[in-house]
């Protein structure tokens, strides 16, 4: 990319920085989930309360998806960027500090609005890389978004456990603050990509990116079916399954047998050279039927502890393998929408998540593990299906290019 006359380029060292800073930033959003009970039982409440933490947080995430996200598109991206992330440091001081359980809420809400900082660096790794390598880039990037995610939920109930539930976000504070400091001094200021006129219309735009663009359905359905639903009904009944008998795990057990899934962040640092190679459609449909296999495993094998891991492990990979594809193809359709086009993408996973947090409690109070591995097994071969139809588009589309 040419800015004021001098190329950007995409390296290696910056690749590495974008996935750290969107790492931290998405897992802002998950402090909180392992520490609930100690909040509550903190500020006098019933543990159920809790719950009420990650609505907040999952609300205000949502509408800072919609409502800034887009503006990647419209404003210079340094100065967007800097600016979410120091309001980021701002409320998990905030939430640190919260004297009343309604503080606590609302500057959860608020952290949940600008920690967004992530999906606005993910288009602008697309913007900046060639085409030769976007996919692999863009890899790079998912894989330090899917480990602040696990590596959130793992290390806040360590932390809590040593100095209390407060000293997890006075250290994201930190943490977020020194990130932006590095953010400022090597981002280059990059101009804005377009000449649109008023933000309404950036916005209403959004909507239309579906008009435009003939392969976003099928590449959102494929994302939605296999994350948002599968992934999420089967991390969410996993940790019903751990708790119960025959395993009754602790939390911090639990929490070391999601550390499989840190096997995928690794894998998918390469798995979007599989774009840059022409072999996407293929291995999507690779990786839909690694899901398949895994959930037909986890019927089978619901009753070892070694086994539940070793699923766990590669199924996590199928969906890393999802993601990244699903990603690099949707950056590729515009080089001047990319943060509109992952504001629908990221907007789509979390409907399909929620439904599929919803589904798997569902499907565990009417018949518990088995009914869930059914499902999941169902919707997988839903995604196997959808795939099949698509291939003939998604190679349209690549020969296009």
């Amino acid at each position: 990319m040419n800015v004021n006359n001098k190329t950007v380029s995409m390296t290696t060292f910056l690749a590495a920085l974008f996935a750290i800073c969107s790492g931290l930033a998405i897992g802002n959003l998950y402090w909180a989930q392992p520490l609930l009970v100690e909040i509550t039982n903190a500020f006098g409440l019933s543990p159920a309360s809790g719950g009420l933490l990650v609505t907040a947080t999952q609300i205000g995430y949502a509408l800072g998806i919609f409502f800034i996200v887009p503006l990647g598109d419209f404003v210079r991206r340094k100065r967007l960027i800097a600016i979410v992330m120091i309001l980021s440091v701002v409320t998990l001081l905030g939430c640190a500090l919260s004297p009343s359980f309604i503080i606590l809420s609302l500057s959860l809400f608020s952290m949940g609005i600008v920690t967004i900082s992530g999906q606005i660096i993910l288009p602008l790794a697309g913007d900046l890389s060639s085409p030769e390598q976007r996919g692999h880039i863009v890899g790079i990037v998912a894989s330090g978004i899917t480990t602040g995610i696990l590596f959130s939920r793992f290390i806040s109930g360590i932390l809590a456990g040593l100095w209390g539930w407060r000293s997890v976000y006075f250290i994201a504070a930190a943490l977020n603050l020194i990130m932006v400091l590095v953010m400022i001094y090597v981002l280059p200021d990059i101009p804005r990509k377009n000449q649109l006129k008023s933000y309404k219309g950036l916005l209403f735009s959004v909507f239309t990116t579906f008009k435009r663009h003939n392969t976003l359905f099928r590449i959102l359905l494929h994302s939605g079916l296999l994350f948002g639903l599968v992934f999420n009904i089967f991390w969410t009944s996993l940790t019903f399954l751990l708790s119960g008998e025959p395993f009754n795990y602790t939390t911090f057990q639990i929490g070391l047998v999601s550390l499989a899934g840190l096997v995928s962040a690794v894998c998918g640092l390469y798995f979007g050279k599989l774009q840059d190679k022409g072999l996407s459609v293929p291995a999507l449909g690779a990786f839909i039927v690694i899901i398949l296999i895994s959930m037909i495993c986890g019927f089978v094998f619901s009753d070892s502890i070694i086994a539940l891991v070793i699923i766990a492990a590669v199924f996590s990979i199928g969906v890393q393998g999802i993601t990244v594809l699903s990603q690099a193809r949707l950056f590729a359709l515009s080089n001047e929408e990319r943060s509109r086009l992952n504001t629908v993408f990221v907007v789509n996973n979390f409907i399909f998540g929620a439904i599929g947090s919803a589904l798997a409690s569902f499907l565990w109070s009417i018949g518990g593990w088995s009914y869930v591995m059914i499902g999941t097994i169902s919707i997988s071969v839903i995604g196997l299906i959808v795939w099949i139809s698509s291939r003939g588009p998604f190679n349209n589309v690549d020969n296009a290019y």
